[in-house]
Formats: C-alpha cells, sequence, structure tokens
C-alpha cells in the first residue's frame, strides 16, 4: 500500500516510547517493521531515532503535524540512499570519507556516553565543587531603572527634571526608547555581568535610591539610572545544585580521561602534513643536536 500520510497510529506509540502490537504482545521496536521500500524493510527504532533527533530541533514540541512531517522525510530520505545504492556512491571517496567521519562521530559519542556511566563522583568531591559553586555565586544583584534617550543633552535635561521633582517613571515612559520605557524603565534583577561596563559600572558606585548626576553613555545610547535595590545572590543549597556538581564532575574526569587516552596512545605523525610547532624558544628552523 502506498502512502504519503503519517500512520496515525504511530503518534501515541512515539510519544510513549513503546511499541503495543494489536494481539497485546510488546516485541522490541528493532523488530517492527514500520515500511518496507522497494522491497527492502526498515524498523520503528530506525525511524524512531530519525523523529527523536527531529523533536530535539523542533525543541521538543511533539505533535502529529510534526510526526507526519518527519515521517514524510524519512521516507524521501530512504528513497534517495537507495537511488544512492544504485548509482554505487558509496565507492565514490568523497561519500566513503563523510560515511568514516559519521561512524566515527557516532561511536565517538557512544564511548563517551558509556565512560561517563562509569564515572562516580564522591561526596567529597561534590561537596568540594559545591564550596567554588558557592564562592562563585557570591555576587551582588541590583534592581535599578533607567532613561534612555539618544544624545547627552537630552539625557542632562531629564536629570535636571528629576532633580526638580519630576517622577522617574513618567519620564521614562515618554522620553526612554528602549522596550523598558513602556515599564517605566523597569529593569530585572541583575548582576554586573549582565550589563555593559559602563551601566554596571555606574551601578556599582552608586547609593540605593539615587540617580544619576551625569550620563552614562553605552552604545545604546545615553542613560539615566535610578538604583532602587541591591542584594546579595544566595547560591542554591547543596542538595538543588547536585545534580549540575555530578554532571560537572563528570565532564571534567571525562576530559581527563580523554587526555590520558590521548597521551598514551602510540601515534606516528606524517610530519610532512602535520607541521609541528617548535618547543621552548627556538625558531622552528633551528638545527636539531646530533
Amino acid at each position: 500500500m502506498r502512502t504519503t500520510r503519517f500512520p496515525f497510529f504511530l503518534c501515541a506509540l512515539l510519544a510513549a516510547g513503546t511499541v503495543v502490537a494489536e494481539d497485546a504482545k510488546e516485541p522490541e521496536a528493532a523488530e517492527v517493521v514500520i515500511a518496507t521500500v522497494n522491497g527492502t524493510p526498515y524498523g520503528l527504532d530506525l525511524f524512531r531515532l530519525f523523529y527523536l533527533e527531529r523533536l530535539q530541533q523542533n525543541q521538543g514540541e511533539n505533535s502529529p503535524a510534526l510526526q507526519e512531517q518527519a515521517f514524510n522525510e524519512f521516507m524521501s530520505m530512504v528513497v534517495a540512499s537507495q537511488e544512492a545504492a544504485r548509482r554505487k556512491l558509496e565507492q565514490d571517496p568523497d561519500v566513503g570519507v563523510a560515511l568514516e567521519l559519521q561512524r566515527m562521530k557516532i561511536l565517538s559519542n557512544a564511548a563517551l556516553a558509556s565512560m561517563a556511566e562509569e564515572i562516580t563522583p564522591t561526596e567529597d568531591d561534590l561537596k568540594k565543587a559545591y564550596e567554588e559553586v558557592k564562592e562563585n555565586a557570591s555576587r551582588t544583584e541590583y534592581k535599578a531603572r533607567h532613561i534612555l534617550v539618544k544624545d547627552e543633552e537630552e539625557a542632562k535635561k531629564m536629570i535636571e527634571e528629576l532633580e526638580g521633582g519630576a517622577d522617574f517613571g513618567d519620564l521614562a515612559r515618554e522620553h526612554s526608547l528602549g522596550p523598558t520605557g513602556k515599564n517605566g524603565g523597569e529593569l530585572e534583577w541583575f548582576d554586573a555581568s549582565q550589563m555593559v561596563a559602563p551601566f554596571s559600572e555606574a551601578v556599582a558606585a552608586m547609593e540605593v535610591g539615587s540617580f544619576t548626576k551625569t550620563p552614562v553613555q553605552t552604545q545604546f545610547g545615553w542613560h539615566v539610572i535610578e538604583l532602587q535595590d541591591s542584594r546579595k545572590a544566595e547560591p542554591p543549597t547543596f542538595e538543588d545544585a547536585k545534580p549540575q556538581l555530578v554532571a560537572l564532575l563528570k565532564r571534567q574526569k571525562l576530559s581527563e580521561k580523554l587526555i590520558e587516552m590521548r597521551d598514551g596512545a602510540m601515534v606516528e605523525l606524517n610530519e610532512e602534513v602535520v607541521k609541528l610547532k617548535p618547543t621552548g624558544d627556538a625558531p622552528a628552523d633551528a638545527p636539531k643536536g646530533d
């Protein structure tokens, strides 16, 4: 039977991540044929992997429409790959190199995932890493609002009006060019790293409740800033941070293991292709000693 429509029954199967046959048996996905094209069967496990990649590209928004689109793309890929086989394109050197590269990537990722599973950070390692996180999390956050205008003279005029008793929010709503203008110039809580240097430096030097007496210039224009409040950022608790710490330490240990494996590998370089950098301060063309 020919079809260009996505088999609707697969919607539930893909979403659940299982395959349920009509007779209530539960065969493995590899045993389930999703389609036979020109006499060649293709398993549900193959399509499922293809679909999961499409799902990630679509930021996880699973839908029948996406499933149908993915199935049609999968079928197009099937017939195109069959045509490549008919043309014996696997024998093309460029195609062969590309296939080998993809094979290496897949095997490399599988090896890294397997190695990561074998790494179990100790509680002491986790607590040590947590102390570093706490130290880095010790930062000041600011609550501020600003008026953004095109030129310095206009910014000075805003400051004069504020000194005369004008309302900061009203001036921002009337004059500010930034997207926050309609909200009276209100900014969310931020730390210095989230703002451009002139802005963050000005805020750090201010007292709560004050506004800048001279305009602050950034690449966006000229700012008049009011510091509304400040606070010390609270680091996450150890338990809340633990999953991220485990992942961090696994990455670090994995990186160390890869360096160890590279250093321990027997490598013979073709120096006509791979030009080695000279060691120390010796120039590249320095004569070698006997």
